[in-house]
């Protein structure tokens, strides 16, 4: 049995949410030029995700926030594709099927966004989330799609809806 809630984002949410962004990307050496660490909507992630077909989640284990992952339309893509955006967990969230749930929420909410493809970029050192996106259908891609500016990612992978 599970222990962890995944719910909607909450204005309430935003801080906590920020803060994982800020710790765990540098965890990774994800901290420099061209990482989503520096995105302008990882301070206000609730308003970033109202726009239409955009939704994101957090991770909330015994009322304390230790994860996220959201997706939204895939920036300078086809309108058919989306991006799984900004998923990140604190170590306490690793390792207790959280990551696992988080997908299955993101991947449903996109084909109900009606995509067809999805597509994430990562680094190279992630490898615990690249197994997980590898045993959830992702596919590996050689270059980047659409106009995300995270000129620092050097994986990339998508799969169909």
């Amino acid at each position: 049995m599970r222990d962890f809630l995944i719910r909607p984002i909450e204005p309430r949410d935003n801080a906590a949410v920020a803060a994982i962004i800020r710790t765990v990307m540098p965890e990774f050496g994800a901290d420099g030029p061209g990482f989503a660490i520096h995105d302008a909507e990882v301070d206000d992630m609730h308003a970033s995700y109202t726009r239409p077909r955009s939704a994101y989640f957090v991770v909330e284990r015994a009322g304390t926030i230790i994860g996220g992952g959201g997706v939204a339309p895939l920036e300078g893509g086809a309108t058919d594709v989306c991006e799984l955006r900004k998923m990140y967990f604190l170590p306490e969230a690793r390792g207790i099927g959280a990551g696992a749930s988080m997908m299955q929420r993101c991947l449903d909410t996109a084909r109900g966004f009606a995509f067809k493809r999805c597509y994430l970029e990562t680094l190279t050192g992630m490898d615990a989330a690249q197994a997980l996106y590898r045993k959830h259908g992702f596919v590996t891609l050689d270059a980047p799609m659409g106009g995300t500016g995270h000129f620092s990612c050097d994986r990339f992978f998508i799969r169909d809806l």
